[in-house]
């Protein structure tokens, strides 16, 4: 039993440090103006997209990509695209369902931005850890990502 308690502290520990790194770095990059004009979750929705196959996702997916409730993220996406960087349009196979896709000025947007962050990550993470320690962190963190 001794064992498994201290297995759990361990991973308890190690999961606080990644969640605390994370929020650190992530105060660094907004401070830094990483994402203006946008606010941090507004460029994730952009930069989902970006990845996305044909810069266009259900709303269901990019809501399972991006930690806010289903109403936020209708809201959000709203704003978006009174702002021109979305268009939402609906599912041809789902009258429900939304398609959401990454405007030109979106694109263009989320490209400026995304050169400035890139940067700034290059700063605050390459400049802490060595290229073996950042290829390690990536492995790691796709592990934990891939276990269901």
């Amino acid at each position: 039993m001794a064992e498994d308690e201290a297995g759990s502290r361990i991973a308890a520990e190690a999961w606080e440090s990644l969640f605390r790194a994370q929020v650190t770095l992530m105060r660094r990059f907004e401070a830094s103006g990483d994402f203006a004009p946008l606010r941090t979750r507004e460029y994730d929705v952009l930069f989902t997209l970006s990845r996305a196959d044909g810069g266009r996702m259900r709303l269901r997916d990019l809501n399972e990509n991006i930690l806010i409730t289903q109403p936020s993220m209708s809201r959000m996406v709203e704003r978006l695209e009174q702002r021109g960087l979305v268009h939402r349009e609906r599912a041809g196979d789902d009258a429900r369902g939304l398609i959401v896709s990454l405007t030109d000025s979106g694109l263009a947007l989320q490209r400026s931005i995304a050169r400035r962050h890139v940067r700034s990550i290059r700063r605050h993470v390459g400049g802490a850890l060595t290229e073996d320690e950042l290829r390690t962190l990536t492995r790691l963190t796709t592990k934990l990502r891939r276990r269901p």
